[in-house]
This record gives structure tokens, C-alpha cells and sequence, in this order.
């Protein structure tokens, strides 16, 4: 595995830890998450987790382990089948949930455009 990946998978894992996605079924999770990464890419995966997690954010008691990441897959098989990508999350969205950067996924933020200078007569 080259580091960009090794980078990529601790992204997923981060977010899978900061939330307690596994719950108690770690070793299932574990083994449901990597089969998701061999499925789709990762910045897929890390959008279905976000989207997914925003879902279900106001359930008591929110979804977690093998049913929380059922649910992420079928996100990803949907997008998949659709071949786009419906996300309510925006790149800020993304950052302050994750305390990631949002650009391996969403892509490069264009840089916002400068004011045209004036000039001083």
C-alpha cells in the first residue's frame, strides 16, 4: 500500500473513531469497512460515512455498528447505480464534522476571485 492510500484509510478509520461508528462490533466493522474500500473509492466511502452520520444524527440511539455501515452502503451502491453523487454536505459542512480537509473529496476549492483594483487618482 503506498502512502497516499495509507493517508486515505486513516482519514476513514478518523472519522469511524471520532463518531464510535463500530459500536460494539468492531471486528465485523472492521472487516465491513475494508471490503467497502476495496468497492468504492475512499473519498467516496468517507462521503457515504459523513452523509450517512448527518442521516441519522437526531436518532436515539443513532445507528452504529454493522447497521450503521449498512446503511452507508447502500448510499454508495445508490450513488454508484445513479453514477452521481446527491450529497447534502457542503465542503464547510465536511470540515467542521470531520475536522478534515475536504478537498480529497469534494476537489480543490477555487480560490475566490479578487476584487478588481482600483485606482487612486
Amino acid at each position: 500500500m503506498d502512502i497516499q492510500s495509507e493517508v486515505s484509510r486513516q482519514r476513514v478509520k478518523h472519522i469511524v473513531d471520532s463518531y464510535h461508528l463500530q459500536g460494539d462490533e468492531v471486528a465485523l466493522c472492521e472487516g465491513y469497512l475494508d471490503e467497502l474500500l476495496e468497492l468504492f473509492p475512499m473519498p467516496a466511502v468517507e462521503l457515504a460515512l459523513v452523509e450517512t452520520l448527518l442521516k441519522n444524527w437526531l436518532t436515539i440511539p443513532m445507528p452504529r455498528g454493522k447497521d450503521f455501515f449498512e446503511r452507508a452502503h447502500a448510499l454508495l451502491k445508490q450513488w454508484k447505480e445513479s453514477s452521481e453523487v446527491e450529497t447534502t454536505v457542503s465542503m464547510e459542512q465536511f470540515q467542521q464534522i470531520t475536522c478534515l480537509d475536504p478537498a480529497p473529496v469534494f476537489g480543490p476549492e477555487i480560490p475566490p476571485q479578487s476584487p478588481v483594483p482600483r485606482t487612486v487618482s
